[in-house]
């Protein structure tokens, strides 16, 4: 018996979500350990910077490269879906907690494209 493919659907929309839970689980925790390093060492604003976008790159990777193992074929769409997912939700969250897009615009772009395009090789290596 085939299965249908609403339920086909569904299953990949429950997927993803976990998926999506799982890489802002690993960016809290890469979060709190940066915060760790920055209260008992002191680190520049430029460190932070650069490790908070490590942190994007890391988590979108992971995305990408989970979703690309467990889709199998055209691995790099299905990367690319889960960062773009992934700048998404963090699109949101950045706009609820700063109450408009100002504290964003600067760096929209560039979150974009590092965000995707670590989902996508994430998801070309899965």
């Amino acid at each position: 018996m085939k299965a249908s493919p609403r339920s086909n659907r569904n299953s990949c929309v429950i997927f993803y979500l976990k998926c999506l839970l799982f890489s802002y689980i690993l960016t809290v925790g890469l979060l709190l350990f940066l915060a760790l390093f920055l209260y008992r060492f002191g680190l520049t604003e430029k460190t932070v910077s650069v490790a908070i976008i490590f942190i994007y790159i890391a988590a979108s990777l992971f995305a990408g490269f989970v979703s690309g193992r467990k889709m199998g074929s055209r691995k790099f769409l299905w990367g690319l879906l889960a960062g773009v997912l992934y700048f998404t939700i963090l699109l949101c969250v950045s706009l609820v907690i700063e109450q408009g897009a100002a504290g964003i615009s600067g760096n929209l772009v560039t979150v974009f494209f590092i965000c995707s395009g670590s989902g996508m090789l994430g998801g070309m290596l899965g």
